[in-house]
Protein backbone atom coordinates (compact mmCIF):
# COMPACT_ATOMS: atom_id res chain seq x y z
CA UNK A 1 0.00 0.00 0.00
CA UNK A 2 1.41 3.40 -1.03
CA UNK A 3 1.74 6.37 1.33
CA UNK A 4 -0.74 7.95 -1.12
CA UNK A 5 -3.56 5.70 -1.40
CA UNK A 6 -5.30 7.21 1.86
CA UNK A 7 -5.15 10.34 0.06
CA UNK A 8 -6.41 9.24 -2.75
CA UNK A 9 -9.30 7.23 -0.83
CA UNK A 10 -10.24 11.10 0.29
CA UNK A 11 -9.70 12.68 -2.84
CA UNK A 12 -11.68 10.33 -5.05
CA UNK A 13 -14.98 9.89 -2.42
CA UNK A 14 -17.29 11.50 -4.63
CA UNK A 15 -19.42 14.95 -3.25
CA UNK A 16 -16.65 15.39 -0.85
CA UNK A 17 -14.81 18.61 -1.79
CA UNK A 18 -11.95 20.17 -0.36
CA UNK A 19 -13.77 22.40 2.55
CA UNK A 20 -14.90 18.30 4.02
CA UNK A 21 -11.63 17.41 3.33
CA UNK A 22 -9.79 20.02 5.40
CA UNK A 23 -12.09 19.56 8.38
CA UNK A 24 -11.66 16.07 8.29
CA UNK A 25 -7.77 16.13 8.83
CA UNK A 26 -8.36 19.22 10.88
CA UNK A 27 -10.25 16.32 13.36
CA UNK A 28 -8.72 13.38 13.21
CA UNK A 29 -5.07 14.53 11.80
CA UNK A 30 -4.65 11.88 9.19
CA UNK A 31 -6.29 10.26 6.02
CA UNK A 32 -5.62 7.34 8.26
CA UNK A 33 -7.40 8.44 10.99
CA UNK A 34 -10.05 9.65 9.31
CA UNK A 35 -10.51 6.19 6.86
CA UNK A 36 -10.60 4.02 10.39
CA UNK A 37 -13.06 6.00 12.12
CA UNK A 38 -16.47 4.61 12.31
CA UNK A 39 -19.60 6.18 10.63
CA UNK A 40 -20.88 8.08 13.94
CA UNK A 41 -17.33 9.64 13.86
CA UNK A 42 -17.58 11.14 10.18
CA UNK A 43 -21.13 11.81 10.92
CA UNK A 44 -20.64 14.61 12.87
CA UNK A 45 -18.72 16.42 10.15
CA UNK A 46 -20.12 14.93 6.84
CA UNK A 47 -23.35 14.61 5.06
CA UNK A 48 -25.41 11.17 5.23
CA UNK A 49 -24.32 10.99 1.42
CA UNK A 50 -20.72 12.41 2.20
CA UNK A 51 -20.22 9.31 4.75
CA UNK A 52 -21.32 6.92 2.25
CA UNK A 53 -18.88 7.83 -0.16
CA UNK A 54 -16.04 7.97 1.77
CA UNK A 55 -16.59 4.68 3.07
CA UNK A 56 -17.65 2.86 0.19
CA UNK A 57 -14.78 1.55 -2.04
CA UNK A 58 -13.34 3.74 -4.42
CA UNK A 59 -14.66 3.50 -8.32
CA UNK A 60 -12.29 0.65 -9.82
CA UNK A 61 -11.84 2.28 -12.75
CA UNK A 62 -10.60 5.87 -11.49
CA UNK A 63 -8.37 4.51 -9.26
CA UNK A 64 -6.80 2.58 -11.89
CA UNK A 65 -6.35 5.89 -13.81
CA UNK A 66 -4.96 7.62 -11.27
CA UNK A 67 -2.41 5.04 -10.80
CA UNK A 68 -1.43 4.88 -14.30
CA UNK A 69 -1.17 8.65 -14.52
CA UNK A 70 0.90 8.55 -11.50
CA UNK A 71 3.24 5.95 -13.24
CA UNK A 72 4.08 8.79 -16.06
CA UNK A 73 7.44 10.74 -16.31
CA UNK A 74 6.46 14.03 -14.76
CA UNK A 75 3.37 13.48 -13.23
CA UNK A 76 2.94 13.62 -9.06
CA UNK A 77 0.52 14.23 -6.04
CA UNK A 78 1.09 16.79 -3.59
CA UNK A 79 -0.52 16.45 -0.54
CA UNK A 80 -0.82 18.59 2.92
CA UNK A 81 1.48 16.32 4.40
CA UNK A 82 4.34 16.88 1.80
CA UNK A 83 7.32 18.50 3.23
CA UNK A 84 6.95 20.53 -0.21
CA UNK A 85 4.00 21.65 -0.31
CA UNK A 86 3.81 25.83 -0.95
CA UNK A 87 4.06 27.22 2.70
CA UNK A 88 2.29 30.55 0.59
CA UNK A 89 -0.94 27.71 0.16
CA UNK A 90 -1.18 27.33 3.68
CA UNK A 91 -1.20 31.07 4.45
CA UNK A 92 -4.91 31.12 2.68
CA UNK A 93 -8.34 30.29 4.11
CA UNK A 94 -8.90 27.21 1.82
CA UNK A 95 -5.87 25.67 1.24
CA UNK A 96 -6.23 22.80 -1.09
CA UNK A 97 -5.39 18.70 0.61
CA UNK A 98 -4.21 17.54 -2.35
CA UNK A 99 -2.82 18.58 -5.58
CA UNK A 100 -2.30 16.57 -9.42
CA UNK A 101 1.05 17.92 -10.57
CA UNK A 102 2.55 17.93 -14.14
CA UNK A 103 6.42 18.92 -14.37
CA UNK A 104 8.21 20.72 -11.75
CA UNK A 105 6.74 20.86 -8.86
CA UNK A 106 9.59 23.20 -6.97
CA UNK A 107 8.36 25.59 -8.74
CA UNK A 108 5.44 25.77 -5.99
CA UNK A 109 8.07 27.09 -3.44
CA UNK A 110 10.08 29.63 -5.55
CA UNK A 111 8.95 33.56 -5.42
CA UNK A 112 6.21 33.87 -7.77
CA UNK A 113 3.42 36.76 -9.28
CA UNK A 114 0.38 35.71 -11.33
CA UNK A 115 -0.46 37.34 -14.44
CA UNK A 116 -4.29 37.38 -15.56
CA UNK A 117 -6.51 38.99 -17.70
CA UNK A 118 -8.94 38.94 -20.16
CA UNK A 119 -9.04 36.17 -22.61
CA UNK A 120 -10.38 38.55 -25.24
CA UNK A 121 -7.33 40.37 -25.17
CA UNK A 122 -6.00 43.22 -27.48
CA UNK A 123 -2.80 43.02 -29.44
CA UNK A 124 -1.17 45.21 -27.16
CA UNK A 125 -2.49 43.78 -24.23
CA UNK A 126 -0.93 39.95 -25.44
CA UNK A 127 2.10 42.12 -26.04
CA UNK A 128 2.43 43.74 -22.75
CA UNK A 129 1.19 40.28 -21.03
CA UNK A 130 4.41 38.78 -23.08
CA UNK A 131 6.91 41.48 -22.13
CA UNK A 132 6.08 41.68 -18.62
CA UNK A 133 6.14 38.21 -18.12
CA UNK A 134 9.55 37.83 -19.52
CA UNK A 135 11.49 40.44 -17.64
CA UNK A 136 9.60 38.78 -14.37
CA UNK A 137 10.89 36.01 -15.21
CA UNK A 138 14.31 37.02 -15.99
CA UNK A 139 14.37 38.81 -12.98
CA UNK A 140 13.90 35.26 -11.17
CA UNK A 141 10.16 35.66 -10.50
CA UNK A 142 8.17 32.58 -11.46
CA UNK A 143 4.84 33.72 -13.27
CA UNK A 144 1.67 32.15 -12.41
CA UNK A 145 -1.65 32.13 -14.15
CA UNK A 146 -4.11 29.85 -15.77
CA UNK A 147 -4.17 28.67 -19.36
CA UNK A 148 -7.12 30.48 -20.05
CA UNK A 149 -6.78 32.33 -24.06
CA UNK A 150 -5.41 36.00 -24.49
CA UNK A 151 -3.71 36.98 -21.35
CA UNK A 152 -3.01 34.04 -19.40
CA UNK A 153 -1.43 32.33 -22.13
CA UNK A 154 0.87 35.36 -23.48
CA UNK A 155 2.08 35.52 -19.89
CA UNK A 156 3.37 31.90 -19.89
CA UNK A 157 4.86 32.19 -23.20
CA UNK A 158 6.46 35.74 -21.99
CA UNK A 159 7.79 33.41 -18.59
CA UNK A 160 8.78 30.53 -20.55
CA UNK A 161 10.72 32.54 -23.08
CA UNK A 162 13.17 34.41 -20.07
CA UNK A 163 15.29 33.00 -17.69
CA UNK A 164 12.84 31.74 -15.34
CA UNK A 165 9.63 29.52 -15.51
CA UNK A 166 6.16 29.41 -15.26
CA UNK A 167 3.32 27.68 -13.87
CA UNK A 168 -0.36 27.23 -14.79
CA UNK A 169 -3.24 26.61 -12.28
CA UNK A 170 -5.83 25.10 -14.68
CA UNK A 171 -10.20 24.21 -13.65
CA UNK A 172 -10.23 20.49 -15.09
CA UNK A 173 -8.53 17.18 -14.70
CA UNK A 174 -4.76 17.10 -15.62
CA UNK A 175 -5.67 14.64 -17.87
CA UNK A 176 -7.87 16.95 -20.45
CA UNK A 177 -6.41 20.20 -21.89
CA UNK A 178 -8.81 23.62 -22.12
CA UNK A 179 -8.64 25.18 -24.24
CA UNK A 180 -7.81 22.86 -26.95
CA UNK A 181 -5.62 25.72 -28.95
CA UNK A 182 -3.12 26.12 -25.87
CA UNK A 183 -2.52 22.20 -26.58
CA UNK A 184 1.18 23.04 -27.27
CA UNK A 185 1.70 25.24 -24.80
CA UNK A 186 0.44 23.06 -22.26
CA UNK A 187 2.90 20.52 -23.10
CA UNK A 188 5.70 22.97 -23.06
CA UNK A 189 4.99 24.29 -19.79
CA UNK A 190 4.57 20.45 -18.73
CA UNK A 191 8.47 20.10 -20.39
CA UNK A 192 10.24 22.83 -18.60
CA UNK A 193 7.34 25.11 -16.09
CA UNK A 194 4.38 23.03 -14.10
CA UNK A 195 0.81 22.09 -14.81
CA UNK A 196 -0.87 21.69 -11.08
CA UNK A 197 -4.74 21.52 -10.46
CA UNK A 198 -6.83 20.46 -7.23
CA UNK A 199 -9.29 18.60 -9.37
CA UNK A 200 -9.02 14.68 -10.43
CA UNK A 201 -8.44 13.30 -13.80
CA UNK A 202 -11.38 13.30 -15.62
CA UNK A 203 -12.60 16.74 -14.21
CA UNK A 204 -14.38 18.70 -17.29
CA UNK A 205 -14.32 22.05 -17.60
CA UNK A 206 -17.38 23.76 -15.58
CA UNK A 207 -17.94 27.38 -14.76
CA UNK A 208 -17.67 27.06 -10.76
CA UNK A 209 -14.27 25.58 -11.19
CA UNK A 210 -12.29 28.82 -12.77
CA UNK A 211 -13.03 30.87 -9.25
CA UNK A 212 -11.71 28.06 -7.24
CA UNK A 213 -9.12 27.84 -9.35
CA UNK A 214 -8.08 32.00 -9.33
CA UNK A 215 -7.82 31.56 -5.42
CA UNK A 216 -4.22 29.51 -6.10
CA UNK A 217 -2.90 31.36 -9.05
CA UNK A 218 -2.93 34.10 -6.15
CA UNK A 219 -2.41 32.26 -3.32
CA UNK A 220 0.88 31.08 -5.04
CA UNK A 221 2.32 34.24 -5.91
CA UNK A 222 3.77 37.26 -3.74
CA UNK A 223 1.30 39.85 -5.74
CA UNK A 224 -0.92 39.63 -8.93
CA UNK A 225 -0.63 41.75 -12.06
CA UNK A 226 -3.96 42.51 -14.40
CA UNK A 227 -2.93 43.89 -17.60
CA UNK A 228 -6.42 43.86 -19.55
CA UNK A 229 -10.09 43.44 -18.26
CA UNK A 230 -13.34 44.25 -18.48
CA UNK A 231 -15.56 45.74 -15.85
CA UNK A 232 -17.43 42.08 -15.07
CA UNK A 233 -14.13 40.23 -16.11
CA UNK A 234 -12.71 36.88 -13.85
CA UNK A 235 -9.81 38.69 -13.75
CA UNK A 236 -11.45 40.80 -11.12
CA UNK A 237 -12.25 38.15 -9.24
CA UNK A 238 -8.72 37.26 -8.80
CA UNK A 239 -7.79 40.59 -7.95
CA UNK A 240 -10.37 40.29 -5.42
CA UNK A 241 -9.19 36.73 -3.87
CA UNK A 242 -5.69 38.23 -4.00
CA UNK A 243 -6.38 41.37 -1.93
CA UNK A 244 -8.12 39.05 0.53
CA UNK A 245 -5.08 36.97 0.78
CA UNK A 246 -3.03 40.30 1.61
CA UNK A 247 -1.18 40.03 -1.85
CA UNK A 248 0.02 43.35 -4.21
CA UNK A 249 -2.69 44.00 -6.74
CA UNK A 250 -1.12 45.79 -9.72
CA UNK A 251 -2.76 46.89 -13.16
CA UNK A 252 -1.65 48.26 -16.19
CA UNK A 253 -3.57 51.30 -17.00
CA UNK A 254 -5.45 51.86 -20.59
CA UNK A 255 -7.50 54.40 -22.54
CA UNK A 256 -10.31 55.74 -21.29
CA UNK A 257 -12.02 54.27 -24.59
CA UNK A 258 -10.93 50.95 -24.40
CA UNK A 259 -13.91 48.73 -22.37
CA UNK A 260 -10.38 46.51 -21.69
CA UNK A 261 -9.17 49.11 -19.62
CA UNK A 262 -11.94 49.74 -17.25
CA UNK A 263 -11.69 46.97 -14.99
CA UNK A 264 -7.82 47.60 -14.69
CA UNK A 265 -9.08 51.29 -13.86
CA UNK A 266 -11.77 50.60 -11.34
CA UNK A 267 -8.88 48.34 -9.50
CA UNK A 268 -6.49 51.14 -9.54
CA UNK A 269 -9.21 53.67 -7.90
CA UNK A 270 -9.83 50.76 -5.34
CA UNK A 271 -6.12 51.28 -4.44
CA UNK A 272 -4.42 48.54 -6.93
CA UNK A 273 -0.59 49.78 -7.50
CA UNK A 274 -0.40 51.46 -11.32
CA UNK A 275 2.41 49.83 -13.17
CA UNK A 276 4.00 51.11 -16.69
CA UNK A 277 6.71 48.55 -16.56
CA UNK A 278 8.24 45.13 -14.62
CA UNK A 279 10.63 47.72 -12.78
CA UNK A 280 7.67 49.33 -10.68
CA UNK A 281 6.69 45.85 -9.90
CA UNK A 282 9.80 44.73 -8.64
CA UNK A 283 10.33 47.99 -6.65
CA UNK A 284 6.78 47.66 -5.00
CA UNK A 285 7.93 43.96 -3.77
CA UNK A 286 11.47 44.86 -2.96
CA UNK A 287 12.82 42.15 -4.98
CA UNK A 288 16.65 42.19 -4.77
CA UNK A 289 17.05 41.70 -9.16
CA UNK A 290 16.71 45.07 -10.96
CA UNK A 291 15.74 45.47 -14.37
CA UNK A 292 18.14 47.47 -17.03
CA UNK A 293 15.75 49.89 -18.62
CA UNK A 294 14.60 48.65 -22.23
CA UNK A 295 16.54 50.59 -24.71
CA UNK A 296 14.24 50.77 -27.36
CA UNK A 297 15.05 51.53 -30.94
CA UNK A 298 14.21 55.06 -32.53
CA UNK A 299 11.60 55.62 -35.32
CA UNK A 300 11.45 58.23 -37.63
CA UNK A 301 8.10 60.37 -36.82
CA UNK A 302 5.00 58.79 -38.28
CA UNK A 303 1.59 60.88 -38.85
CA UNK A 304 -1.05 57.92 -39.19
CA UNK A 305 1.03 56.87 -35.76
CA UNK A 306 1.14 59.87 -34.08
CA UNK A 307 -2.90 59.98 -34.61
CA UNK A 308 -3.38 56.85 -32.80
CA UNK A 309 -3.41 57.30 -29.26
CA UNK A 310 -3.19 54.00 -27.86
CA UNK A 311 -7.17 53.19 -27.91
CA UNK A 312 -8.50 51.46 -31.04
CA UNK A 313 -9.53 54.29 -33.56
CA UNK A 314 -11.46 54.48 -36.87
CA UNK A 315 -10.55 54.65 -39.78
CA UNK A 316 -12.75 57.94 -40.23
CA UNK A 317 -11.55 59.66 -37.42
CA UNK A 318 -7.55 58.63 -38.27
CA UNK A 319 -8.51 60.29 -41.86
CA UNK A 320 -9.63 63.61 -39.77
CA UNK A 321 -6.80 63.96 -37.30
CA UNK A 322 -3.83 63.12 -40.72
CA UNK A 323 -5.51 65.26 -43.28
CA UNK A 324 -4.87 61.58 -45.78
CA UNK A 325 -7.13 60.44 -48.18
CA UNK A 326 -9.06 56.76 -47.17
CA UNK A 327 -7.36 54.83 -50.16
CA UNK A 328 -3.59 56.58 -48.99
CA UNK A 329 -4.20 55.95 -45.30
CA UNK A 330 -5.95 52.45 -46.09
CA UNK A 331 -2.32 51.76 -47.85
CA UNK A 332 0.01 53.50 -44.95
CA UNK A 333 -2.20 51.33 -42.41
CA UNK A 334 -1.65 47.93 -44.41
CA UNK A 335 2.21 49.02 -44.19
CA UNK A 336 2.12 49.67 -40.96
CA UNK A 337 0.32 46.26 -39.75
CA UNK A 338 2.67 44.40 -42.01
CA UNK A 339 5.58 46.01 -39.92
CA UNK A 340 3.65 44.84 -37.00
CA UNK A 341 3.64 48.24 -35.62
CA UNK A 342 -0.33 48.53 -35.78
CA UNK A 343 -2.82 46.13 -35.31
CA UNK A 344 -6.52 46.02 -36.94
CA UNK A 345 -9.14 45.36 -35.14
CA UNK A 346 -13.22 44.42 -35.48
CA UNK A 347 -15.36 46.58 -36.69
CA UNK A 348 -12.53 48.53 -39.01
CA UNK A 349 -10.68 49.85 -35.90
CA UNK A 350 -6.83 50.28 -35.05
CA UNK A 351 -4.49 50.21 -32.59
CA UNK A 352 -1.13 51.42 -32.38
CA UNK A 353 1.68 48.41 -30.78
CA UNK A 354 4.00 50.05 -28.58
Amino acid sequence: MSALDPWLRLALAPGVGNGSLIRLLTAFGSPEAVLSCGRAALAAHLSSAQCDALLAEPDAAQWDAVQAWLAQPGNSLMTLADTDYPRTLLEIADPPAILYCKGRRDLLSQPALGIVGSRNATPQGVRDAEAFARALSDAGLTVVSGLALGIDAAAHRGALAGTGSSVAVIGTGLDRIYPAKNKALAHALAETGLIVSEFSLGTPPLPGHFPRRNRLISGLSRGVLVVEAAPDSGSLITAKVAAEQGREVFAIPGSIHSPLARGCHALIKQGAKLVESAADILDELAWQQRLAPPILPETPADPVLDALDGAPTTLDTLAQRTGLTLDALSAKLLTLELDGRIASLPGGRYQKIH
